[in-house]
């Protein structure tokens, strides 16, 4: 993927950063369409001990799901994450989230123009209030999405 940039090439076009505040309403974890969430073997150890469960594998086995040689978290046939409780709609292991979860919204899809971002702020309330998050700050979170 290219890095994201306005016709000056000045850098990218949220280069004087982007505001964000996790409003806690559950659309980043629900449908209506399904998708993956990618977890790894060390995200799932994690999120089974933050539901008390001490074995990984009878987590994985609720609520994991195989896609080829990966794995993502299941939804239900409405799209919602198997882990967004559906009256609260708070995540049940929201401080062991996987990174996926941790990176929205700045992932690369959402970076690429100021058009994509305006749609993702759409489904979710938390963009652009809160928080400034600097170039710097959203480039490490973009790096920590690509290692996962």
């Amino acid at each position: 993927m290219t890095r994201p940039t306005d016709d000056s090439d000045s850098g990218p076009w949220y280069r004087g950063g982007l505001s964000f505040e996790c409003t806690a309403c559950g659309n980043c974890c629900s449908g209506p369409q399904t998708g993956h969430v990618w977890v790894t073997d060390h995200e799932i150890q994690n999120m089974s001990e933050r539901l008390g469960m001490t074995d990984p594998e009878i987590f994985e086995q609720k609520f994991v799901r195989r896609v080829g040689s990966r794995k993502s978290l299941v939804e239900y046939s409405d799209g919602d994450c198997i882990l967004l409780d559906p009256q609260s709609r708070h995540c049940l292991v929201y401080e062991s989230r996987p990174s996926q979860c941790r990176t929205w919204p700045f992932w690369p899809s959402n970076l690429e123009s100021p058009h994509a971002w305006g749609q993702a702020a759409k489904g979710c309330p938390g963009c652009n209030r809160g928080r400034l998050y600097t170039l710097e700050e959203i480039g490490l979170v973009v790096q920590a999405k690509s290692q996962t």
